[in-house]
């Protein structure tokens, strides 16, 4: 379908002419296409991951590997959808540069290869098939900019599993 300005209307979250690339932490939920409940579930507010929502919490922690830059701070892998705050340090002098990843960056590494992983694991293990997208399309992130927000964001990551039932991403 050719753009249509009159009823392609999608406006962006991102802040206009912030650097995500600059140091700072970031709190970032991507959610499973269609809100489909393909990582766990939870009984009695414990989270009981599937196979493939260990992949995804794996997947999550090798991006240290990948992007040296980064610092992984609380993160959650819940039923349908994922949270975590990711942390860009300040490159010292004398370090090598290369070229700094985004916010952006990290999150669609971290889409497409636990994407591929999941797919894999469908092929080979029986994995729950997705269809078409194991992601939706887009992400949600936030700035944290003071120790106030890191503190009210790190408790609801750390509880999230607890108050599922009122969470907006609820599924029965």
């Amino acid at each position: 379908m050719k753009f249509n300005p009159k009823i392609h209307t999608r406006q962006s979250i991102r802040l206009k002419d912030y650097d995500y690339s600059q140091p700072g932490l970031y709190f970032i939920t991507i959610c499973v296409f269609q809100h489909r409940c393909l990582f766990g579930e939870i009984n009695n507010s414990e989270l009981i991951l599937t196979d493939a929502g260990k992949m995804v919490e794996y997947q999550w922690q090798e991006l240290k590997g990948r992007f040296m830059q980064i610092q992984l701070h609380e993160f959650i892998v819940m039923p349908n959808h994922f949270h975590g705050i990711v942390g860009f340090k300040q490159i010292e002098k004398g370090q090598p540069q290369g070229i700094a990843p985004t916010v952006g960056d990290v999150v669609g590494a971290f889409k497409s290869i636990s994407t591929n992983y999941y797919i894999q694991n469908v092929k080979q293990n029986n994995w729950f098939p997705f269809d078409g997208k194991l992601w939706q399309r887009n992400y949600y992130e936030h700035v944290i900019r003071n120790e106030q927000s890191y503190t009210k964001i790190s408790e609801y990551i750390q509880t999230n599993n607890m108050k599922w039932q009122d969470d907006k991403y609820y599924v029965p």
